[in-house]
This record gives structure tokens, sequence and C-alpha cells, in this order.
């Protein structure tokens, strides 16, 4: 029923993300180092949403919608935010002005204050497009809208059921995970963009290159990503090899935690640990 065979794979990140939630919700003390684990899951639900919006795992229907609830309760957004916000808008700009989620909204800046503060100014600047997305399905496609509202609801009575069982165990275990995956994700983008250059074919999104794509789906490796949306991440590595010559050196990174340490950490005492902005090379050479 699935349609790619490596889906197994985020099947099993469901199954240990469902089973050390409840673990830890009924366990008698706080493991900090499971609930560390657990926020590392976070982090993958938060690929998966971006995953099953884009290419469905299931061939039945039935199946993505159930798959839509779980992400939507893990993640602690409806999942159908991502089509107004991340298919409709964000792929169809890269970057470009009319993005809600670009990079340089009120800085071309690169550093640690930007870095933490772009998840909250990007998350409301999207917000507007979920009303217009909700009315627009209302009256093109009453069948879209009233699975929209079930999401909602799915996780109004999830996150109110443990909140009426023990509302402080509900602030830890899922109201923290929540955020934490949604937050993630913002960040991954940030990252992925910014200091890139938007009208570029090649250069418009950063890569990681490193290991971590084989905890989080190939997730870093963003430049095939957008040349081929829609295609299967299991395929990516092999698109990305591809296109890696064609892609600035600088937009190749091999390390997350080396690259947030050296831009963000470094960089705060030397110059030369910073990124440099291809977008405002770009526009010096058109002046």
């Amino acid at each position: 029923m699935l349609k790619y065979r490596a889906d197994l794979k985020s099947l099993l990140y469901m199954a240990v993300t469902t089973v050390l939630f409840f673990y830890l919700w009924t366990a008698e003390s706080f493991n900090i180092f499971l609930y560390l684990w657990y926020l590392f899951m976070a982090v993958s639900v938060s690929v998966m949403a971006h995953n099953h919006n884009h290419l469905p795992m299931w061939k039945a229907k039935t199946m993505n919608v159930l798959t839509d609830w779980w992400i939507t309760c893990f993640y602690g957004f409806p999942i159908f935010a991502w089509t107004p916000t991340h298919n409709q808008n964000h792929h169809k700009f890269v970057n470009k002005e009319p993005d809600y989620t670009k990079t340089y909204r009120y800085s071309e800046k690169n550093n640690l204050l930007t870095f933490l503060t772009y998840p909250s100014i990007s998350g409301y600047f999207q917000q507007s497009a979920l009303a217009i997305y909700l009315k627009d399905r209302y009256k093109k496609n009453k069948t879209t809208f009233w699975l929209c509202i079930a999401q909602i609801v799915i996780l109004l009575i999830w996150v109110g059921t443990f909140f009426f069982l023990d509302w402080k165990k509900a602030l830890i275990y899922v109201i923290a995970p929540q955020q934490f995956s949604v937050f993630s994700v913002l960040i991954f983008n940030y990252i992925q963009h910014v200091h890139a250059d938007e009208e570029s074919d090649y250069n418009h999104s950063r890569n990681i290159t490193g290991i971590l794509n084989f905890f989080l789906f190939n997730n870093g490796l963003h430049t095939a990503h957008h040349l081929k949306a829609n295609l299967h991440w299991s395929l990516i590595p092999e698109e990305h090899k591809k296109i890696e010559h064609l892609i600035d050196p600088a937009l190749n990174e091999p390390s997350f935690w080396g690259y947030i340490f050296r831009v963000y950490i470094l960089g705060m005492f030397g110059k030369r640990f910073r990124t440099t902005s291809l977008r405002l090379k770009r526009i010096e050479r058109e002046r």
C-alpha cells in the first residue's frame, strides 16, 4: 500500500515516536535521555510532514488521511497548512519577494539574531495564507475543506485530552515537542535559503551533505528538492549528484552542526567564518 518501500523507514519513525511519547507520559520519573531522543523524533516529524505533503505515502486516500492526522498531532499544527504556505507559495517563488518565508524580510544579515528570530517572524507572516486557503477550499472543494477542519478538530482533541489528564505533563510531552518540531522546520528553511541567490537556477538553496541526511530523510539536499519538488525523498541523493557541480561550493555544507557553530558562534568573532550573500553580490553586479 506504500507508494515507495523506503517509507517503511517513515513508518518505523512514526512507531518509535508514538511509543516514546506514551512511555514518557506514563513513566514515574523524567528520563532526560529518552526525552532528548523524543525531541529528535519531533524534528523528524516536521520532515515527514514536509515529505508527506509533497508526495503522500500511501496509495489509499484513507491511509493518507490517517497519516495526516497522526502527523498533525505530533507536529502540532494542521498539516494542510503546508499547501498554501509551502507548495503554492514557497516552491513557486523560492525566497523571492512574494515568498511568505523569505529570509531577508527585515535584514540581509545572517547572524545569531536573525537565525533565532526568523521562525517567529516567518510563522507570523504565513498565518494570513491559511485563512485565505480555507475560504477558497470552502467555495471550490467542500471535501478538502472539511478534511482541513477535521485536522484542526483532531489536534484540539489530542491536546485537550492530555491537558485534561495532566496539564503539567502536557506542557512537557505535548506542547514543547510540538513547538520544537515547528521551530526546527523553520530553522531548516532559513539555513537552506539565507544568503543564497533566489534568482539563480542552482544557487537558490544551501545543501547540507553530511550524515544527518540519513536520519532526516535527505532533507539537507535542498536544491534538487526545489528542482523536482515531488520526487520521493529516497531518490534525492541521486538527483543531487547530477547537479552538485553546478552549485556554488559555498552552498554545499558538509555538516549541519559545523555550519551552525562556524557561522553563528565563531561568526560573532571573525568575518571569515560568516557567509557571504550571493543575493547581494548579484544585486551589486546588476547595478
